[in-house]
């Protein structure tokens, strides 16, 4: 595999009301500093179910192919990332109860492999320059702290 990122935060909430604010995909927007949404995504998604993420950089509004890999309520979920037959990524969240808060960790990684690897690679550097990375861990901190605060907000 490609490069990858992660960080992990401790939340003040329970661990299955995280979860629920990281599997609604629709609502990722809330959160995320470039994913916005996503279309035709069922509520209680499970193992295998799919749905397109919408995202927005700048200018650029694109959408990928998602399929779920991970639902396992109140302990992670995770899924993969396509654009048309390329394969671009994988994200996933671990929840794990600690104490009196949980520690949720998000992880990026880069699956785009080999020259057809390369040609989405050089692509994607249109719309994200620089260290994909590095992009990815930044948004990764911005995502996990206001997902913190939505989790602790008397709201949630």
């Amino acid at each position: 595999m490609g490069n990858s990122a992660t960080e992990s935060i401790h939340i003040q909430a329970d661990p299955l009301v995280v979860y629920d604010l990281i599997a609604d995909v629709s609502a990722v927007g809330e959160f995320s500093p470039e994913a916005t949404g996503a279309l035709r995504a069922r509520s209680h998604l499970r193992v295998g179910d799919t749905f397109w993420g919408t995202n927005r950089r700048g200018p650029w509004i694109w959408a990928t192919h998602c399929r779920v890999t991970r639902a396992d309520p109140g302990r992670g979920f995770a899924f993969d990332v396509d654009f048309g037959v390329f394969p671009i990524s994988s994200w996933s969240y671990r929840i794990e109860p600690d104490g009196t808060c949980c520690l949720v960790t998000e992880t990026w990684v880069d699956r785009r492999e080999g020259k057809r690897g390369e040609l989405i690679r050089r692509g994607g550097a249109l719309v994200i320059p620089g260290p994909r990375d590095e992009h990815s861990l930044r948004g990764i901190q911005q995502t996990l702290a206001a997902l913190k605060a939505a989790a602790e907000s008397d709201g949630a």
